[in-house]
């Protein structure tokens, strides 16, 4: 229930997106948007921290020792000196940039394991924001915009931590909006994330990893899909990002969703595997992957693959100049042997591109681990129009068929982003759980078909979408014209009636 202090969702993302009128003009969105979602971090950890002390005072104001050792045990330990009230205090002080810094580097080293080098790729006393006098000024602002009474963000206030959470997605998916080909790197679109945590189906006691984490928003999802359907926060999120910066944000979106059972690791996924197991030998393995990896990646790992020591390669290399094989062989070789299952996001290239990647792809349908292939409709990823499909695997088939489904047609239509409807992702889905042939929408292919199309698994191979053009009666349309020619000489004989009258006439 929500009293009549508590913020809404709307307020809240109102005020912090105009937190960003500080920068707008001065910087780019692709560089700001990483002192806005730590500032929003640090904020809301800081009024927390300022709410319990508040508490503990009211209860053992006449005991400051204990009330230290009860601080000291809060989920997120703030030292001394280093909350944002403080750097709020001497916002009018020169060395607004390196305050900031030193703040952050304190809290990290408090925090131990959970805060390990967060935000070390994260500056804020950088010359991007200008020189000093106009650096300072501008963090000045920046405080001050967070320094509001609306951004108050104590746990009173706020209610439910997912509105922190909602709000820290809100202003990535605006910042993914504006950043052009640099916002696939750290953004799934939610209605994606949606539609393959719904048909991977996360349920209680499921370890689920995305080796490709970005701002973690798909681990997110996957997450609260378990919640919901089984009420229980009994699952583990694991993950891993090559991007330093946005490896931070994902950890920071983790805490912020109250997701602190997770383990993302910052590397890179192919050439440096970190899920692994205890004895540093083996992968770790899951029962969902899921993932949106770069499209077609360029510079993988390709001339260390022959070597790979887990094995991920084996059905075959891919091509030096796309990755995008090397992705699903990784992410095939950590699933679970009975309960594992998988979503990826893929160009369609993947589908019938030949060479090693058809080898790769042969031995996948051979082995029976594709399930399902999903046509998207174009322009639904930011940085991106081309249409994108997503593949499931599984790992334990019931049969040995694989089904089709060409949803590409059905979307709401935008100006620069193509969205999929609650009604659209329903249909998918329940295509997907039905597994039975729709016309025009959907087709269950056997293997042997399959294998007759040389494992190309192009979509239109198998959808057959083409519309008839209706058949046209030749007698009908005869008929019509010998109508419209009678009616145009009757109108010639009046036009001419009308111009003697007017003294045109012959």
């Amino acid at each position: 229930m929500t009293t009549a202090n508590q913020i809404n969702q709307d307020d809240i993302n109102k005020a912090v997106w105009a937190a960003c009128d500080t920068f707008r003009g001065v910087i780019s969105a692709d560089t700001y948007k990483d002192f806005i979602l730590t500032m929003l971090f640090l904020k809301y950890i800081s009024d927390v921290y300022k709410d319990e002390y508040k508490k503990l005072v009211a209860q053992y104001g006449d005991n400051p020792e204990l009330i230290h050792a009860m601080m000291s045990k809060q989920r997120f330990v703030l030292p001394e000196g280093a909350s944002f009230w403080d750097l709020y205090e001497k916002r009018y002080e020169a060395g607004n940039g390196e305050r900031i810094d030193k703040a952050l580097h304190a809290i990290e080293e408090a925090n131990g394991s959970k805060l390990k080098n967060v935000f070390q790729d994260i500056s804020f006393n950088t010359d991007r924001l200008g020189q000093e006098k106009q650096k300072n000024d501008l963090l000045r602002h920046l405080l001050e915009d967070f320094g509001k009474d609306i951004l108050n963000l104590s746990t009173e206030r706020v209610g439910s931590l997912d509105i922190i959470g909602n709000a820290y997605e809100y202003l990535i998916k605006h910042f993914a909006a504006g950043s052009g080909a640099t916002a696939g790197e750290y953004y799934t679109p939610p209605e994606v994330s949606t539609l393959l945590a719904t048909a991977l189906e996360p349920v209680e006691g499921d370890q689920i990893c995305d080796p490709c984490t970005g701002s973690g928003s798909l681990l997110l999802k996957c997450g609260a899909m378990v919640r919901k359907n089984s009420g229980s926060k009994k699952y583990a999120l694991f993950g891993q990002e090559a991007i330093g910066s946005t490896w931070a944000l994902a950890k920071m979106n983790m805490f912020l969703h109250g997701e602190d059972n997770h383990r993302i690791e910052w590397g890179d996924t192919i050439r440096n595997p970190l899920l692994k197991e205890k004895d540093g030998n083996g992968l770790l393995h899951f029962d969902v992957v899921t993932a949106n990896p770069p499209f077609s990646l360029d510079k993988w790992g390709h001339d260390d693959a022959s070597n790979d020591p887990y094995g991920r390669f084996r059905r075959g290399i891919p091509p030096k100049t796309k990755g995008d094989y090397a992705f699903i062989s990784h992410m095939i070789e950590t699933l679970k042997p009975e309960t594992g299952r998988m979503g990826v996001v893929v160009p369609h290239g993947v589908l019938f591109r030949a060479s090693s990647e058809g080898k790769i792809r042969k031995q996948l349908i051979e082995e029976n681990l594709l399930d399902t292939v999903i046509g998207l409709p174009e322009k639904l990823f930011f940085g991106t129009g081309i249409p994108a499909a997503i593949l499931i695997f599984k790992k334990h088939k019931t049969d040995k068929n694989v089904l089709f489904i060409d949803a590409s047609r059905e979307f709401k239509s935008g100006k620069n982003q193509n969205q999929l409807t609650n009604e659209n992702i329903q249909k998918i889905i329940d295509t997907y759980k039905a597994r039975e042939s729709v016309d025009k929408y959907a087709y269950l292919a056997s293997f042997d078909e399959i294998k007759e199309n040389d494992f190309n698994l192009n979509i239109p191979r198998y959808v057959d979408t083409f519309e008839e053009e209706a058949e046209i009666d030749l007698v009908a349309v005869r008929t019509e014209r010998l109508q419209l020619k009678n009616e145009l000489q009757t109108l010639e004989v009046e036009m001419e009636g009308y111009l003697k009258e007017l003294g045109y006439g012959a």
